[in-house]
């Protein structure tokens, strides 16, 4: 051993990790290494300090897209007037329609709306909103009597084809088609809207327009329930001369022309009855002197 003491100030290295500083130095000492301390045990090896994970990188979607507007304030600005364009146009196009509209109900005009049959409409008819209610029963009547000559009409086909299949030849089947398809359309042209009118409109001219008309419907009605044998014997029409003709030979054929006679009868009944309900209404108006100046006043316009 050296006589002298070492330098007191000399700093001693220690290995911490050595087993035999460890235990020349005993339990329970400190050193500081790596900027920690640590407490060497005896027969222990130091713990190391602890580190924090790192935070995860955030997802970056390389393939997504970014939205980025490409028009130019010229373009919005074009679109903007190309939008107020359009829509100055809309406003002319609804005054313009609107124009018309008011012109037309100045006028007296009225847009009649096909709406019947309700499952297939071809006419206009309304008769609880558009007839006057004291006029309305007359109206149902006179709808009656036009639906009723069709009937007539179709069932004329029905007899005249049963006639046919017993021997009575094909040209009265052509000429009970021909009636059919001239009668019903014709008879709503000729007398039913005009009277349809004349009580819409209380017109004198169409209440006269419609006398002249339904006084035909009367007459062609008594003429078919009669059937006199004028055209191809009158078997054209199912009436009753031809009715008792057919009973010899057929009487099928017979029992569909007295079916055919009872309906046009039943037509030529309540027709009568009609045209007197609304002559008594166009008199008791006072029509009647109405329709005798409008008459004169056409005629003396026709002479000049």
């Amino acid at each position: 051993m050296s006589r002298y003491d070492p330098n007191p100030f000399e700093e001693e290295e220690v290995n911490p990790f050595s087993e035999g500083t460890a235990k020349g130095k005993g339990s329970g000492q400190s050193s500081y290494v790596g900027g920690a301390f640590y407490t060497a045990h005896s027969g222990s090896v130091p713990s190391a300090p602890s580190r924090l994970s790192p935070l995860p990188h955030e997802p970056h979607d390389r393939g997504a897209t970014i939205d980025i507007p490409l028009d130019s304030s010229k373009d919005v600005k074009a679109k903007e007037k190309e939008l107020q364009a359009k829509e100055a146009e809309l406003k002319k196009r609804e005054q313009e329609i609107k124009r018309r509209e008011d012109a037309v109900a100045r006028a007296g005009i009225v847009i009649e709306e096909k709406n019947w049959p309700p499952f297939f409409p071809i006419i206009h008819h309304n008769i609880a909103d558009e007839i006057p209610i004291h006029l309305q029963r007359t109206q149902y009547v006179a709808f009656t009597t036009w639906l009723g000559l069709v009937l007539c009409l179709l069932w004329n086909i029905v007899a005249v084809t049963v006639a046919w299949s017993k021997g009575a030849g094909p040209t009265i089947w052509f000429l009970a088609i021909i009636y059919f398809i001239a009668g019903a359309p014709g008879s709503y042209v000729m007398w039913y809207r005009p009277l349809y009118r004349a009580m819409r409109t209380d017109s004198a001219l169409k209440f006269g327009w419609f006398f002249l008309s339904y006084m035909v419907h009367i007459g062609f009605c008594v003429f078919a329930a009669v059937a006199p044998p004028i055209v191809f014997k009158g078997k054209s029409l199912a009436g009753i001369l031809p009715a008792i003709d057919l009973l010899g030979s057929s009487a099928l054929a017979g029992i569909f022309y007295i079916i055919g006679f009872a309906f046009f009868c039943l037509e030529s009944v309540i027709s009568i009855w009609v045209i007197q309900q609304v002559y008594r209404y166009f008199r008791g108006s006072g029509k009647t002197e109405e329709i005798k100046r409008q008459a004169a006043r056409g005629t003396v316009m026709a002479a000049l």
